[in-house]
């Protein structure tokens, strides 16, 4: 429970509504579980181990919107002492006290194994940072600017979406120079103006050359793809941002938690009888997350379920474009994150065709138990 809301009225209001959530939550595994069993029966190929497994996971990826953003989380944490002094200096300038809080127990760990490569978050140095920190983030956000851009709490036709909003033009011609570029002794420019010269076919060559029979979506591309940028903006559930923000060559932002946006119900709920309840039960989260809000902004947010939309944007290049979506296209991943890497590939496929020819391994297919197949290649393992 965040400590901003102790003892203020708001408490009790947030205790029901997450209350509400863990308790129906609880309730609907079960029933789901046999609605996935009766609509998915085992064959004589799958063991009563996997399909045990691929469908209580199903059910569990169905019902994951109702755990709300205050959901107790175990995270692992590998860095070095650079990484983690910069960590440490983010989350004591952050507005959250479990943050600041988190960031005195790190830095006690850490003082005990590295204190020379952390001292300075807590050095004059570090407070200042983390002055200038929380000066830019309030210079912005109560800007007259930043206030005209804040969202209507309008969640009716709202969908979610992944939009291309935008690359570079000349993608093609930048990584081609980038092929080339390697295998030659002159300047880039003149490598660039050649590039200009040539045709789509005699580009296409040079890429398929480059790029080459990829076995597998382990057989990387080289760098020369990471020439081509590209930039999206989606709307998303929060189950679908918590999977895919932990990707880290890529520059990721978003907006707050919210539920302005409104929230998914899996159509699988519907057909199952149980998405009146699910319903109601996200509905009076959204309601405790209004009451506290208006005073409570940051704390407001922890109300907010999984199964309300977020935007966000991401940043990458096409190497790295390569990676995320035919790894979080894979068949095993959740639907609603699956959904975001395959449309972001059908995006970058027909702006640039050429470019997202060598992606060959985004799964674009639906799967009734998605874990399934991971569950039989375990039972293999296991044999």
């Amino acid at each position: 429970r965040p400590a901003e809301l102790a003892g203020t009225p708001h408490a009790a209001v947030y205790a029901a509504a997450m209350d509400g959530l863990f308790d129906t939550y609880t309730s609907l595994i079960e029933p789901t579980v046999a609605f996935v069993r009766a609509r998915t029966p085992r064959d004589a190929q799958t063991s009563e181990r996997a399909y045990t497994s691929a469908t209580r996971a199903k059910a569990l990826d169905l019902l994951r919107g109702l755990l709300p953003m205050a959901t107790l989380t175990n995270v692992g944490l590998f860095g070095n002492g650079r990484a983690f002094e910069y960590l440490l200096t983010k989350l004591y300038a952050a507005e959250q006290h479990e943050l600041r809080e988190l960031a005195g127990q790190l830095q006690a760990a850490l003082d005990a194994l590295i204190p020379s490569f952390v001292k300075r978050a807590k050095s004059e140095r570090g407070h200042a940072y983390q002055a200038y920190l929380k000066a830019s983030r309030a210079n912005v956000a109560f800007s007259p600017q930043s206030s005209a851009l804040s969202p209507q709490p309008s969640a009716l036709g709202v969908e979610s979406s992944v939009v291309l909003s935008a690359y570079d033009e000349d993608a093609e011609q930048r990584v081609v120079a980038a092929v080339l570029y390697a295998h030659s002794d002159a300047p880039l420019a003149d490598v660039r103006a050649a590039v200009e010269t040539m045709g789509a076919e005699e580009r296409m060559t040079l890429l398929r050359a480059y790029i080459g029979e990829r076995a597998s979506r382990f057989h990387k591309p080289g760098r020369a793809l990471e020439e081509a940028r590209y930039s999206f903006d989606i709307l998303a559930d929060l189950g679908a941002y918590r999977d895919l923000q932990r990707h880290r060559m890529l520059s990721q932002e978003r907006q707050s938690y919210t539920v302005a946006h409104g929230f998914i119900t899996p159509p699988e709920l519907a057909e199952a009888g149980l998405a009146a309840q699910y319903q109601r039960a996200i509905e009076a989260a959204g309601a405790a997350f209004g009451q506290i809000s208006a005073r409570l902004p940051e704390a407001a947010q922890y109300a907010v379920p999984l199964a309300c939309r977020v935007r966000w944007r991401i940043t990458l290049n096409l190497r790295e474009l390569y990676h995320f979506c035919e790894l979080r296209a894979a068949p095993q991943g959740h639907p609603t994150y699956r959904a975001i890497a395959q449309e972001m590939y059908r995006l970058v496929a027909a702006t640039h065709p050429r470019l997202a020819e060598g992606m060959r391994f985004v799964d674009l297919n639906e799967y009734a138990l998605e874990r399934l197949d991971a569950e039989r290649r375990l039972d293999t393992k296991l044999q």
